[in-house]
């Protein structure tokens, strides 16, 4: 038995998510069908997270075990050649027996677009969110910078019904089980905007996120620049805990995972 992993890059607008769910087109039924048709073996991928509807990957990260003997280059061409273009497999690597795309995971990179000017044009409107209104660019940085450390996150986590929901699809939940229970704690390593040209970019790199906490991190960060919020509030929020004391979630278009680090 071979235990192998997969890096993926894939455009997210016409998915409902990684996770495979019944009646749905979703990255893991795609690429599952893929291997199947492939190696003619039943496997399930791993990825290293579950990215939600619309989000997109530019090295998503997925193991799988197989019998098959094809060999890793030989895989990626295989699997290219049958998947929709909207799923690349970037690489196949063999990777030790105890490797698991999720379980090994250090951290994890998102960077989130947000497109300024007056027109977005239509080749990027399914990869950015379009904000061309008013603002305050050196606030939203300000913001930003104070998430960086280890805090509960709770503010920015999917509310329970939301999580709930996920529960009885058999996703991923939004917390992490310690030897006390449930945490929202995670460690962000780093938190920053900068323009880009037409666009203004987020970059975040973390222990782990919790459900839309990077979209619900985002639309508060637009509060900021609105005026809406001052960047000292972010602290408030923060210790809150509360859904309800942050922004509004971010739409899923603009949002990539980057990068896992392992």
């Amino acid at each position: 038995m071979r235990n192998l992993k997969l890096v993926l890059a894939y455009d997210g607008a016409d998915f409902s998510g990684w996770q495979v769910q019944p009646d749905a087109a979703t990255i893991q039924g795609t690429l599952a069908w893929a291997i199947g048709r492939v190696t003619s073996e039943n496997v399930l991928p791993q990825g290293s997270g579950r990215t939600d509807a619309g989000v997109h990957a530019l090295a998503q990260v997925a193991t799988f075990a197989t019998e098959s003997p094809i060999p890793a280059e030989n895989l990626v061409k295989a699997l290219n050649d049958i998947l929709l273009p909207s799923i690349r497999v970037l690489e196949v690597t063999e990777a030790p027996p105890d490797f698991h795309a999720r379980k090994s995971a250090l951290a994890k990179t998102y960077r989130y677009r947000i497109y300024r000017d007056a027109i977005c044009p239509p080749f990027l409107a399914r990869y950015v969110w379009h904000y061309p209104y008013p603002l305050d660019e050196d606030a939203m940085r300000q913001a930003a910078a104070l998430v960086v450390g280890e805090h509960d996150f709770t503010s920015f986590a999917a509310v329970d019904a939301e999580i709930d929901s996920l529960n009885r699809e058999g996703r991923e939940v939004s917390r992490k089980q310690t030897s006390t229970g449930f945490s929202n704690v995670r460690r962000v390593f780093a938190s920053s905007w900068e323009r880009q040209g037409d666009e203004l970019v987020y970059t975040i790199r973390g222990s782990g996120f919790l459900h839309h906490m990077v979209r619900n991190l985002v639309g508060t960060f637009v509060l900021v620049g609105k005026g809406t919020l001052p960047p000292s509030d972010l602290a408030r929020i923060l210790d809150a805990q509360s859904r309800s004391a942050a922004g509004p979630t971010a739409p899923a278009s603009g949002l990539y995972l980057v990068s896992v680090d392992y």
